[in-house]
């Protein structure tokens, strides 16, 4: 596996609450995106990214039968941590974070995901949307009482319906599928894909670059059209 990334403040905020974890030994990525006043939305998401560092420490001893499991238990023991570090410690009450994570193994991606940072692939020179956002206005969305069209522009469109670390237990949406040679997983915080389209984020990539020089051009769209929020983006490589 290989993976680019980019990872910046944005032209608006002051700190990054934006955190990531790219450990390509493991085949294990993830971007998190944190929530919460002052500095907490930050301390909320390195937390996160934090305990899954840590729990994939078992990957290299440990013979995972069931890899979704391992990604379930994963999220839910990073949603403690926070969930508990908020209760006591001053000043991060009701703190949280998104949390998008990919590990691909024995042919299979999975996926465990919490919020609205996101995973697309790239396939075939197609790009698809795999997450859900768990947003307020995406539910709207999806019961059909908000077209997609108006969804973009909605002023509650950053209100979250599920997020790690705001609840003792949490719902972790988790899925798998068959990895092939050439694949582009990407992974991004709402930041970066608020910003851009999938449309313009497919005609990059159809694009004859190398994957840096992909995501150094959308970082750079992103930066002239004012860059209001954090954002990160991942681009892993299936190499075979």
């Amino acid at each position: 596996m290989k993976a680019v990334r980019i990872y910046e403040t944005g032209c608006v905020r002051k700190n990054n609450e934006d955190y990531f974890l790219i450990l390509p030994e493991e085949s294990f990525f993830a971007v998190a995106d944190g929530m919460g006043g002052h500095n907490a939305g930050e301390i909320a998401s390195r937390i996160a990214v934090e305990q899954l560092e840590e729990k994939a420490a078992e990957l290299k001893s440990t013979d995972i039968q069931d890899m979704q499991d391992w990604i379930v238990q994963a999220v839910n023991q990073a949603n403690r941590e926070v969930y508990e570090v908020s209760l006591r410690t001053e000043g991060t009450e009701g703190m949280g974070t998104t949390l998008t994570a990919l590990m691909i193994y024995d042919n299979k991606a999975v996926v465990g995901h919490v919020g609205d940072s996101r995973i697309y692939l790239w396939r075939n020179q197609t790009l698809t949307l795999l997450s859900e956002d768990h947003s307020m206005v995406n539910e709207l969305v999806r019961l059909g009482e908000l077209t997609e069209e108006k969804a973009k522009n909605h002023p509650h469109k950053h209100i979250l319906s599920r997020a790690l670390g705001v609840e003792l237990n949490i719902d972790v949406d988790c899925f798998q599928l068959k990895v092939q040679d050439g694949d582009v997983f990407l992974l991004c915080t709402d930041g970066f894909s608020n910003e851009i389209s999938d449309q313009e984020i497919a005609a990059e990539f159809s694009e004859a670059k190398s994957w840096d020089d992909h995501l150094e051009t959308l970082k750079n769209v992103v930066i002239e059209r004012g860059a209001p929020d954090n954002f990160t983006a991942i681009c892993c490589i299936v190499e075979r």
